[in-house]
């Protein structure tokens, strides 16, 4: 397959610049992806729990975004620069975009200072430009990693226009695990008595983390895609989930992923492995395209995402092209909020 082929035209005023509130408030689209006529209808969020049954096991991604832009000066000619943090390879080091690029090669010294009148020479962060690379990146050393929380932003996605005035909306309500630079969005919808009633209703749940990187930021530029380079993001998968995974399996209940982030980790965990399970960590660099056998997942949750994505291409290797694009098309004629402070999509 091509990457035209999981293009679609958007119009610009359904491209959601903040968020439903309260957060189940936004709509829900249930795509039945195995009945003959498509099966789509229109919800709320709050309805997910008609869709649910004992038993179920929920997966879901527990990691938090980190304030990863960071507007500073380079000392050498005092232009004022960004840096934007991307994934954390080893204590102090980094991988990051910056720009303007001409100013940040190898190297080039930037000075993050902090937004306080009072603030002393010592104040902030120094980042050091140790090496650039041919798609981009860039790999830095930060001087002191403790003082992100109070000189950095939140990184929001380029089509977001407006800065919600509670930080917090853009983090899903059980986020505690520091690293992503990007939301995982579908969880976004879910509010503590949510997950209270979906408990209530016997259906389980269980963690995992991803940290989110840059093909979040990054659409499929090549026409092939089978030549596109995933980035690898890094995850773990507890005891606790793996375990619960197995039992889920063994039981024959339905293991609902919420989120592609979610997806992408249990189907990597799974993809060399015929039977139970087991808890791991590392680097996720699984490509899901049409085609992939899913392992794992019998059910997913989602936000609508961008044309010529990753993330399209995995939610169509879900369900099929075809019926995501058709469905795609009934959300826009029936004006769903798209992308990261959108509606949700349950595909069953």
């Amino acid at each position: 397959m091509q990457t035209s082929d999981f293009d679609y035209h958007l119009p610009p005023e359904l491209i959601a610049q903040t968020p439903a509130e309260p957060r189940d408030a936004s709509r829900l689209l249930a795509l039945h992806r195995h009945r003959p006529d498509g099966g789509i209808e229109h919800r709320r969020f709050r309805d997910l729990t008609d869709y649910l049954r004992p038993g179920d096991l929920m997966v879901f991604n527990r990691s938090r975004v980190i304030p990863a832009r960071l507007h500073g000066t380079e000392t050498r000619s005092g232009a004022r620069v960004e840096v934007l943090l991307v994934r954390r390879l080893e204590p102090g080091i980094w991988q990051a975009l910056g720009r303007p690029g001409r100013r940040l090669r190898a190297g080039a010294e930037v000075i993050i200072a902090p937004h306080l009148p009072d603030a002393g020479p010592t104040d902030g962060v120094r980042i050091e430009i140790l090496k650039t690379h041919e798609n981009g990146l860039r790999t830095v050393r930060l001087s002191r990693e403790d003082e992100l929380d109070h000189l950095g932003e939140l990184p929001l996605p380029p089509y977001i226009k407006e800065t919600p005035e509670d930080p917090e909306r853009y983090q899903t309500v059980y986020a505690d695990a520091p690293g992503s630079v990007a939301a995982p969005t579908a969880g976004l919808h879910f509010t503590d008595g949510m997950l209270d009633a979906i408990r209530t209703l016997g259906v389980h749940t269980a963690w995992v983390i991803l940290h989110v990187g840059l093909d979040t930021f990054r659409p499929v530029h090549g026409e092939d895609i089978s030549e596109h380079k995933i980035h690898t993001e890094w995850f773990d998968l507890p005891q606790d989930t793996a375990e619960a995974i197995n039992r889920a399996r063994r039981d024959g209940h339905r293991i609902i992923a919420v989120g592609t982030t979610t997806v992408r980790t249990l189907e990597h965990v799974a993809q060399d492995s015929d039977s139970d399970i087991a808890a791991t960590f590392g680097d996720a660099d699984l490509f899901i395209t049409p085609g992939h056998q899913f392992r794992l997942v019998d059910a997913m949750l989602t936000n609508f995402h961008l044309p010529r994505s990753t993330l399209l291409m995995l939610v169509s290797a879900f369900a099929g092209r075809e019926r995501i694009l058709a469905a795609y098309q009934e959300a826009i004629q029936q004006k769903y909020r798209f992308y990261s402070f959108g509606d949700a999509m349950l595909i069953l």
